[in-house]
């Protein structure tokens, strides 16, 4: 069988490893347009959970990871003057270079025939069995078949930029400090022992009012945005003790999670998608190193038992690979949403909480603390110390109408809906999706919207919701994302209480609502919350 593999990354590399590993017959040539020795960007990270199936598969990244990696346990939030620390979080990282020349040798010794500087295009591949385009994000053979292969993509509203830096950070930490223009961020980590990583990040507002909107992004790749280094090493200075930021292709842009609904073709000939040509998710959470692997795993394992059959090869590859890529980027949506969205939060927060708001973006307070008990036991004594309870069992006092506690239930009644508490007695309070025409006190409902796109007119009628008095405002509806995007603008934006209604809460996840600042209550049917436990 004869292969081309149109991408030398990681993930075209490693399939060409693992096909020549099992089928040494196979004849594999990788085309790549770049040097052997081109790497844009800096440093590689993986988290431990999600090691052991590379492992397996072939042990170049484990021997790269244990030669020349960093390892690491906790992730650190600097705001505002602290430093807070959470543990359990195992993750490794090399320089992006280093792994590149361990897989380019790994695959020459099994037999790969390497290519660089070599352009190529599907027309140019005519004799072999099988294209695999690992040509990344904007890989012009999925643009040749896009009619077949449907890709598409949602681009997010943050501007981010890739840096180096000689500063030594000693695990993964998320730096945050307020400029005269607006807020930043740092993802940074080690990769060596002298490289860290350093990825910025900022809303468009704060990019464009620091003047860093003049580099042309459009220049072929290769230089860097030398105004933005200056820029971001003055600002950091203090966090990074005045070192230097290193350059590599660095130029601002905006996440793209790139989807593609089919990840083959059969005619006029078979090309398969691998890496993030057929998929990305934000580098927040999903390694796109580390998933172009799994699918060069994927894709050989399916090769292999499909010997013959290459369209049940491909068919099974896709059925294995797709539901993993899927959850990723599920779990990506609401942490890339996080950092849209990060200089609210920056404000709003004290350090505690910021740091738990961010931790808990996309997972609860009880697997939180399965994972790090340490620090969810110290954001739980931080909400006692500040209001004497629980979070649930926290009174609240919204405009005379006294709550025990920050669980509702939401129910109709003869006039509509309204929300009474859960704990004890007390008064009901309507629940209106437009302002009375008396003076009575009263809350407003808004039903959030199931598709993002649909946000900004959501935002619009929560505005006029809010500006007509209501005493707090309930969400209902959508997206578990999209009702909490309206929770917070209501409690960071309009100042007003927000009630998340979710009839498919736990108590786990009530809690991790209340405690990150999310919501000031939470609340559903009689059923639901009489399940989540709260006792005074």
């Amino acid at each position: 069988m004869r292969i081309a593999v149109v991408g030398g990354g990681p993930g075209g590399l490693f399939f060409a490893t693992l096909v020549r590993q099992a089928d040494p017959s196979a004849e594999v040539t990788v085309f790549e347009r770049n040097r052997a020795d081109d790497a844009f960007g800096f440093g590689v990270v993986f988290s431990d959970r999600t090691l052991a199936g590379i492992h397996d598969a072939d042990p170049v990244l484990r021997q790269a990871l244990d030669a020349h990696g960093r390892h690491w346990d906790d992730i650190e939030v600097r705001l505002k003057g602290e430093r807070i620390r959470c543990g359990g979080n195992g993750m490794a990282a090399l320089v992006r270079r280093t792994l590149l020349a361990l897989l380019q040798e790994r695959a020459r010794d099994l037999g790969a025939d390497l290519r660089f500087e070599t352009e190529t295009s599907l027309d140019d591949l005519a004799g072999y069995d099988l294209v695999v385009a690992a040509d990344g994000t904007s890989s012009r053979i999925r643009e040749a078949l896009a009619e077949r292969l449907e890709p598409a993509f949602d681009t997010a509203t943050a501007k981010f930029i890739w840096f180096g830096t000689d500063y030594m950070f000693d695990g993964l930490t998320f730096v945050h400090e307020r400029g005269p223009h607006g807020v930043f961020a740092v993802h940074g980590y080690p990769i060596s022992a002298d490289v860290s990583t350093f990825i910025v990040e900022t809303d468009e507002t704060t990019w464009r009012a620091a003047g860093l909107d003049a580099f042309d992004v459009n220049r072929p790749p290769g230089p860097s945005d030398l105004a933005t280094k200056a820029y971001l090493e003055e600002l950091f200075a203090d966090q990074i003790d005045g070192r230097l930021l290193l350059v590599n292709n660095s130029r601002w842009s905006n996440f793209r999670t790139r989807r593609t609904r089919h990840w083959y073709v059969t005619e006029p000939r078979p090309v398969v998608l691998l890496g993030d040509a057929a998929h990305t998710a934000h580098f927040s959470v999903g390694s796109g190193t580390k998933m172009a692997m799994e699918d060069a795993i994927a894709l050989s394992a399916a090769l292999t038992k499909h010997a013959g059959d290459l369209p049940a090869a491909l068919a099974a590859y896709e059925a294995a690979a797709r539901p993993s890529v899927e959850a990723i980027q599920n779990a990506a949506r609401p942490s890339l949403g996080w950092w849209e969205h990060f200089g609210a939060y920056h404000d709003a927060f004290e350090p505690w909480q910021f740091a738990y708001h961010f931790l808990s973006r996309s997972i609860t307070d009880g697997r939180l603390a399965r994972r790090a008990p340490d620090f969810v036991q110290a954001s739980h004594d931080r909400w006692r110390a500040a209001y004497g309870a629980e979070p649930l069992c926290t009174p609240l006092d919204i405009g005379g109408w006294r709550l025990p506690g920050r669980t509702v239930v939401v129910e109709a009644d003869a006039e509509g809906v309204v929300a009474r508490p859960a704990i004890g007695a007390g008064t009901a309070l309507p629940l209106r999706a437009s302002a009375p025409s008396t003076g009575t006190l009263w809350g407003a409902r808004i039903t959030a919207p199931a598709e993002v796109s649909a946000l900004p007119a959501a935002r619009e009628a929560l505005a006029a919701l809010a500006g007509a008095g209501p005493a707090l405002v309930a969400v209902c509806g959508g997206s578990a994302y999209t009702r909490a995007l309206l929770t917070e603008q209501t409690r960071l934006r309009h100042r007003l209480p927000a009630l998340l209604v979710d009839d498919t809460l736990d108590r786990d996840r009530a809690v991790t609502a209340v405690l990150s600042g999310r919501t000031d209550l939470v609340g559903g049917a009689a059923e639901t919350v009489a399940e989540w436990e709260v006792t005074r």
